[in-house]
């Protein structure tokens, strides 16, 4: 089974009132997962650099009528890509991107500088048992090499699907 993202919003400990931004938002599975546990008091920045799919997902918002979310055209390997203010969130997901980039670097300390201090992000990637998944695996011990260089400590993992791992780490 794929990766179930209400499930897996669940397992990050989001509340009610939080700021939460979606790094590669794609479809917005996680926009839409992460803008309902976060109510109307909270807010969701939907991050995507493929315009046709913010298109998409602030029209699914919109029938949805969940006013809460904010698609934004951003690119989040670049410091200040993502057009978000510092320290303006309470948590990021990032969800099948981590393979995907080309400076991952870059895109752990555009993390750090938009998350709250003691923010966490959650870190869903394809684990090396799908035969379903992309050729270029970034493997879990690699992830948590990767976020410890950019000053995050490893919180915890979560149960991310059958073809999925997921890690959590906080801003410190």
């Amino acid at each position: 089974m794929f990766s179930n993202p209400e499930r897996n919003v669940e397992q990050f400990d989001i509340h009610p009132g939080m700021a939460v931004a979606d790094f590669g938002a794609g479809s917005g599975f996680y926009t839409i997962s992460s803008a309902k546990a976060v109510g109307g008091a909270g807010r969701v920045f939907a991050v995507e650099v493929q315009k046709e799919l913010l298109e998409k997902l602030k029209a699914q918002t919109k029938q949805l009528r969940l006013g809460n979310v904010e698609v934004i055209w951003g690119d989040i390997e670049k410091m200040g890509g993502t057009r978000l203010r510092d320290s303006s969130v309470d948590r990021v997901i990032a969800s099948n991107v981590l393979f995907q980039l080309h400076d991952k670097k870059s895109f752990c300390n555009e993390i750090k500088r938009v998350l709250k201090p003691g923010g966490k992000v959650l870190c869903i990637d394809w684990s090396d048992t799908s035969p379903l998944g992309p050729k270029s695996l970034v493997t879990p011990a690699s992830a948590k090499e990767l976020f410890h260089s950019a000053g995050f400590v490893y919180d915890s993992s979560i149960i991310a699907g059958e073809h999925h791992y997921g890690l959590i780490f906080i801003k410190q």
